[in-house]
């Protein structure tokens, strides 16, 4: 590690491999807190390279569990996190919406580091047990069209690493790697960065892959749909420049996402969006990015079209269904 650390404090970026096998030896506990420490520590003052994230996603894929979904067609709908705005669980929500709709989710998600309620926070507060069972999985995943992916339980190579991130509290290299490393691999996926820049080294990763994607960035710095403002899309397609009015909304204010303070917070606003009890801002939120989601899957689809399909799978208790049958 001492060579690595050297590297990187001379501002060199590590290769594909040199990245590998640090994250290979995070895993076989080959470095002490303070290392690994000092290691992530340098990624919050630089950028990340394209090659580095490459090396540590390959690592991370080859030694978590695997999870085969059978050649089914599904997606998982995740943001890297890190954005710092706090707001309800709207990627989760969608989610479900996108279940309720008839759609395959293969959701991977963790506790929030940088935020009060992380996917994992909001779904365990209502009693879901995590799994890393491949037939519960699927099981559920035939029931409920949606699975939950809970990252500790397919990535314990990174046990270590937890502490650590939740001592530091802000968004680290992990935040990025994490829509990158389902285990499952969906080929579709909607996936919310926190800047410009991640979005393009999210573009250089996924045209190499064989997936119907869209990157998703607010320019007032959201990592996901926020109808706060506009929003830069990267997709399979090509790019463009989407508006709340695209989705037939009106603009929202931030207060109006904000997720509250406490994961019980979170939560109650959860169910009352799946039980179509929320506020117009909270909904519309979440429709707008269940319905990008959607059209990953319709390609074809125009954006209101698949925003009515995300409307309908709340409005006919349908998302509500697939949450409730996922719990039971």
């Amino acid at each position: 590690m001492k060579h690595i650390l050297n590297k990187l404090y001379d501002h060199q970026q590590l290769t594909k491999e040199e990245a590998k096998g640090v994250l290979t030896n995070i895993s076989n506990d080959s470095y002490n807190p303070s290392q690994i420490a000092s290691f992530i520590t340098v990624y919050l003052m630089r950028g990340i390279s394209v090659e580095e994230l490459k090396g540590f996603k390959e690592a991370l894929l080859e030694l978590a569990i695997p999870f085969d979904v059978r050649g089914q067609d599904t997606i998982d709908l995740c943001g890297t996190g890190g954005d710092g705005k706090n707001t309800f669980n709207i990627s989760t929500l969608a989610s479900f919406v996108v279940a309720g709709a008839g759609y395959k989710v293969v959701k991977h998600g963790n506790y929030g580091v940088s935020s009060v309620s992380g996917s994992s926070n909001v779904i365990e507060s209502f009693g879901y047990k995590f799994t890393n069972d491949e037939n519960t999985l699927l099981r559920q995943l035939d029931d409920c069209n949606i699975c939950f992916c809970h990252a500790p339980l397919f990535h314990p190579a990174l046990k270590g690493v937890g502490p650590i991130r939740r001592e530091l509290g802000v968004k680290t290299f992990f935040n990025m790697l994490g829509p990158l490393v389902n285990p499952a691999q969906p080929n579709h996926q909607l996936v919310g960065v926190f800047n410009l820049k991640l979005a393009k080294l999210y573009k250089y990763l996924h045209e190499e892959m064989d997936k119907k994607y869209k990157i998703v960035h607010s320019l007032d710095g959201y990592d996901e749909i926020s109808l706060t403002a506009d929003a830069q899309i990267i997709s399979n397609q090509g790019d463009s420049l989407v508006s709340p009015e695209d989705f037939g909304m009106n603009i929202l204010s931030q207060s109006e996402i904000f997720g509250g303070d406490t994961i019980e917070s979170a939560a109650k606003i959860f169910k009352l969006v799946l039980e179509n009890k929320s506020t117009v801002a909270q909904k519309n939120v979440v429709v707008a990015n269940a319905a990008l989601a959607i059209q990953c899957f319709e390609q074809e689809a125009s954006l209101n079209d698949c925003t009515l399909t995300a409307l309908e799978s709340i409005e006919n208790g349908k998302a509500l269904h697939s949450f409730q049958s996922l719990l039971n």
